[in-house]
């Protein structure tokens, strides 16, 4: 089955090399220059961007940076394996929202989420400060005030998300949490409860998740948060998780 393609624009960069890196790196990840392959010359990428070639080349050694290109003598500039593109670095995240997510990246988003958001619930559920249960709740009371499916509810799931990770305690998780950020907020409007039923469910399961971490309930604070990310990959149109939550509620109960 072919995946949708969704592009979630982001914002433009301010520098001209950083703007020729941002135009490249969204071709590279859209396709337009597949993997293995050479990028036009100097010259013509020069004459493309209306650039100096200084401005290319530091544009270049941002790609190179940033694993989406490597430079080999007498060969040019070869695009890399998507094996080897730092998908933790902010720019690429960004790029991937400019080319078009799909369902490939979903998968992956996800997958991560879980490797580590339930974790993060646990060390939130034992390390949570009195502040960090009024930020939670805060969230959850934003979430309730808004549309589903407005942009302000989809932040407002992204604040609580986060609020679990630096909650956590962990500086690992807290940063990444901040350097995801972006595809989260992409993954939750494309995952709208926009049905009353959907709805109720999110914002019960969310809920869960702030209760459990207030109580210090470690054991509901991480199937809470496995629920939350199953039942939102449930959502995405066209995108199957292939595997099952792990004690998901059943459908009949919704515990």
């Amino acid at each position: 089955m072919t995946s949708r393609i969704v592009v979630i624009p982001t914002q433009r960069a301010h520098s001209n090399h950083a703007e020729v890196a941002r135009s490249i790196g969204v071709d590279i990840i859209a396709g337009r220059y597949a993997e293995g392959t050479r990028l036009p010359g100097d010259a013509e990428l020069i004459a493309m961007f209306g650039v100096s070639r200084p401005v290319l080349r530091e544009s270049v050694k941002t790609l190179v940076a940033k694993g989406l290109l490597t430079t080999k003598a007498r060969v040019g500039t070869v695009v890399r394996e998507r094996g080897a593109w730092n998908m933790f670095d902010a720019d690429v995240l960004a790029w991937h929202l400019d080319a078009g997510i799909d369902k490939r990246f979903l998968n992956d988003l996800a997958e991560i989420r879980l490797a580590v958001e339930p974790r993060a619930a646990v060390l939130a559920a034992g390390r949570r400060s009195e502040e960090d249960i009024a930020e939670l709740r805060r969230c959850m009371d934003r979430m309730r005030l808004e549309a589903s499916d407005s942009v302000r509810f989809a932040d407002a799931d992204l604040a609580l998300h986060v609020a679990v990770a630096r909650a956590s305690g962990n500086l690992f998780m807290r940063s990444i949490g901040h350097v995801i950020e972006a595809a989260l907020r992409a993954s939750f409007l494309l995952s709208a409860p926009v049905e009353p039923e959907d709805r109720d469910t999110v914002l019960l399961w969310h809920q869960k998740i702030v209760d459990a971490i207030a109580a210090g309930d470690v054991a509901m604070a991480s199937e809470a948060m496995i629920y939350v990310i199953h039942n939102g990959m449930r959502r995405h149109e066209g995108t199957v998780i292939e595997t099952a939550p792990t004690e998901a509620p059943s459908a009949d109960t919704g515990e």
